[in-house]
């Protein structure tokens, strides 16, 4: 499954919103799997937007055909996007479904790893990081992805901020240590993210 993260700020907020209702015509569109996003909690104008295809070859032929003319509704709303694709390595809890109608809030975070220490990153998030985030109360469900030049993607979907907040507050350090993630990680950004339901496709 291929994954792709968009990443945009809004100068349009209502004509943004208008816009994202009209990729509801992606459904038609062979190897798309669903689509959905929402507003940034740390920025009011930034919204991100995931979705999911089956095969790298269904995303670059639908870009190909259809993509600008679903995106022409948008056009002027945002700017300053950033568009990054990762294929889905394993799943944070099992199972990994791309719907969005039973989670309110996404955590969304990219690391990009140092490459001699990406094994161990990788074995890191199986290991650690996996077990702990799919044994929390409120944690619908979550994905591991990779990108080209040790890039990762870890996304998780949560129930609630509350629930989110007590498994932050809790464990994040303690499980950063056992992980070594200072040690791996190079750099490391992430947001998160209030789920828009009409923008769910």
């Amino acid at each position: 499954m291929l994954v792709k993260w968009i990443r945009c700020t809004v100068v349009d907020r209502r004509g943004f919103e208008r816009g994202q209702r009209k990729w509801a015509g992606l459904l038609g569109e062979p190897g798309f799997r669903a689509q959905g996003g929402g507003w940034s909690r740390g920025r009011q104008d930034v919204a991100h937007i995931f979705s999911f295809w089956e095969s790298r070859a269904f995303y670059d032929s639908f870009m190909a055909r259809s993509h600008d003319r679903l995106a022409a509704s948008q056009a002027g709303t945002f700017t300053n996007a950033q568009v990054r694709l990762f294929d889905h390595r394993f799943d944070v809890k099992t199972g990994f479904e791309p719907r969005f109608t039973d989670a309110d809030l996404i955590r969304v975070a990219l690391c990009r790893v140092h490459e001699e220490r990406a094994e161990h990153f990788v074995l890191m998030q199986e290991k650690v990081w996996n077990p702990a985030m799919a044994g929390s109360p409120g944690m619908v469900r979550g994905l591991f992805g990779e990108a080209p030049g040790s890039e990762y993607l870890v996304l998780s979907m949560w129930r609630s901020a509350a629930e989110h907040g007590k498994y932050r507050t809790e464990r994040v350090e303690r499980l950063a240590l056992r992980a070594q993630t200072e040690a791996d990680v190079a750099a490391l950004a992430g947001d998160i993210v209030d789920m828009e339901s009409a923008w769910t496709v």
